[in-house]
């Protein structure tokens, strides 16, 4: 039995979870509302707020969707009650951002700044020159929004510059050495 699949996900108050034939399962929250498809292999039954996941069989492929079902159900249900936030450091000399509408603006040492339009659902935050926050309900669109603004320009190993999620550590190389 998988041990992320069998364990029951507990449904807050004022969060409302609805399954239909195809196996859509559709969450809706204070924070808004999300759908995931899930795989037919595994059968959603809601008992009195708390939400079960089980499957038809026991091949590989049937446990594999099991845990995962339930993990993509959980985020959902946690997405729409709190939400989720990544938070991204600027590490050099120059490195800023700031918000202009929906347009996050990035200097980051190149000829131009960087500008991205916030996607849908994901909004940015500035709260100091070298610090974004992204927020969304979503917790998959949230990571893929905070590494698309850290591809930009990654960590380097010698001076450590570059964009890097808060408490990242950035493992370092020591430099060229003079002659002797």
């Amino acid at each position: 039995m998988s041990r992320i699949g069998k364990m029951p996900v507990n449904l807050p108050a004022g969060v409302e979870v609805s399954v239909d034939g195809s196996n859509t399962v559709k969450v809706k929250g204070p924070k808004g509302e999300l759908q995931e498809q899930v795989s037919k292999l595994v059968k959603v039954e809601i008992n009195d707020s708390v939400l079960s996941v089980t499957r038809s069989a026991d091949d590989k492929n049937s446990r594999s969707q099991h845990g995962l079902a339930r993990a993509l159900i959980n985020n959902m249900v946690a997405g729409v009650t709190n939400g989720y936030e990544k938070k991204l450091q600027l590490v050099g000399v120059g490195y800023k951002a700031e918000k202009r509408g929906t347009m996050l603006v990035i200097n980051l040492g190149y000829s131009h700044p960087v500008e991205l339009e916030d996607p849908d659902g994901i909004t940015t935050e500035v709260t100091t020159p070298t610090e974004i926050i992204v927020r969304g309900i979503n917790k998959a669109d949230v990571g893929n929004y905070a590494a698309n603004i850290r591809a930009w320009r990654k960590p380097e190993p010698y001076k450590g510059k570059g964009v890097r999620y808060v408490g990242e550590t950035v493992r370092r190389k020591e430099g060229k050495t003079g002659k002797k």
